[in-house]
């Protein structure tokens, strides 16, 4: 499986009618024969190039489109291998197009859905491919695939929310950096040229700031070299080294306001994703260890990998949580309660419900309060430039005027 090409077929089917598609095989070899085994009489067949494969990212929200287009179809009768035929045949991005064709071969050799899907892991984790094979199992596939669609919609609003807090602050910084290097670059010259000319002895606050527009002049090369290569270091650092990300995951959740938001967005996730499981009947422990990565967060993954080792050694789920301390309290209470009364998945998911409406009010609380601090630090930051620069002349009209 590890080595497997993308083929681009065109052909004609048996029962009449020209087709064409896109298949992942081993070989091309191999490639004939699933379409001959499909009935299909293969015209042409060429392998695609490693560029045209990797063209284009599947974003998660097409992922979610995916699943939720699946159930309703398959809800309507219509048959699995048809549904992908359409969805294929719909599909904008060239890359999900190809990975629903890949998914639908699979399907018309005879393989189950959760058997194709595991090739596409960074689409479709263990948690996902699980919760599909128990609804091929039972018989309600339609019914698994909407409630994963739902589950897939529910996270992907809450970790929006949880960007736009982290998000707002940083455009900020971003602002008053620009707004600054104008100001030192192109305004703070004019001035001093004026200064210059009049040959008066400068206050030290401008001559700080003239001396701050001079760097900045003649360096302003260096500075936004380093920026840029500082921004590129962290993107690469964060995709590349495990290390760095868990650094900055769990450093993310001591910030003084963008902290606690972030802690209960990974909470939500946790509970939405563990309530999901358990109400498709994945066992408890098996979903401890599938939920764990759902956090988003490097210090609630291992939080949850370590609850999980507990309830395998015999522990409580919500004695595990509490002796995290990563946990709030109602959460911790409502697992409790669900151990005790059998309906653990249901108050899991009104946990996170409830932790859902509270991330969203702290999200519009805080870009109420950052939209004056944004006015504020500009002010500041521009009106101190400002100040220092007519000081001189403030002084000149006074001594003129003694």
């Amino acid at each position: 499986m590890d080595d497997q090409r993308t083929f681009a077929w065109e052909g004609t089917a048996h029962s009449g009618g020209q087709r064409s598609g896109e298949l992942s095989a081993p070989s091309a070899a191999i490639a004939r024969a699933k379409l001959r085994r499909e009935g299909v009489e293969v015209h042409r067949l060429r392998q695609k190039r490693r560029q045209q494969q990797r063209r284009g990212r599947i974003k998660a929200v097409s992922i979610t489109l995916f699943s939720r287009q699946l159930a309703t179809m398959m809800r309507a009768g219509v048959p699995m291998v048809q549904t992908l035929d359409i969805l294929s045949g719909e599909t904008k991005n060239p890359s999900a197009a190809a990975m629903i064709a890949a998914v639908r071969a699979d399907i018309g050799t005879g393989a189950t859905l959760s058997l194709a899907l595991a090739r596409f892991p960074q689409h479709f984790d263990a948690l996902y491919r699980n919760l599909v094979d128990i609804g091929e199992q039972s018989g309600t596939l339609d019914e698994m695939l909407d409630r994963i669609a739902t589950y897939q919609e529910k996270s992907a609003d809450i970790r929006r929310k949880a960007k736009k807090a982290l998000t707002y602050p940083a455009l900020v910084v971003v602002a008053a950096i620009i707004v600054t290097a104008i100001m030192l670059i192109h305004v703070v010259p004019q001035f001093e040229a004026v200064f210059a000319s009049a040959g008066a002895e400068l206050p030290a606050a401008t001559r700080l700031v003239v001396a701050l527009s001079e760097i900045a002049q003649r360096w302003w090369w260096v500075v936004a070299s380093g920026l840029v290569l500082l921004g590129l270091g962290w993107a690469v650092l964060r995709k590349r080294s495990a290390a760095f990300r868990n650094a900055i995951d769990r450093a993310s959740l001591l910030t003084p306001v963008a902290g606690p938001i972030l802690a209960r967005a990974a909470v939500a996730r946790f509970a939405r994703t563990l309530g999901t499981a358990l109400a498709a009947g994945v066992p408890l422990v098996e979903a401890l260890g599938a939920v764990a990565g759902a956090t988003g967060n490097a210090a609630y993954v291992a939080a949850v990998l370590a609850i999980r080792d507990e309830v395998t050694a015999g522990r409580s789920l919500q004695a595990a949580m509490r002796e995290r301390g990563m946990f709030p309290s109602t959460v911790v209470r409502m697992v409790a309660i669900g151990e005790e009364s059998g309906r653990l998945d249901d108050l899991l998911g009104r946990s996170a419900e409830q932790l859902e409406i509270r991330v969203d009010e702290a999200v519009d609380q805080l870009t109420t309060l950052i939209e004056p601090m944004t006015m504020g630090v500009l002010g500041v930051l521009v009106g101190g430039l400002i100040v220092a620069m007519y000081l001189p002349v403030f002084q000149l009209g006074a001594a003129f005027g003694g």
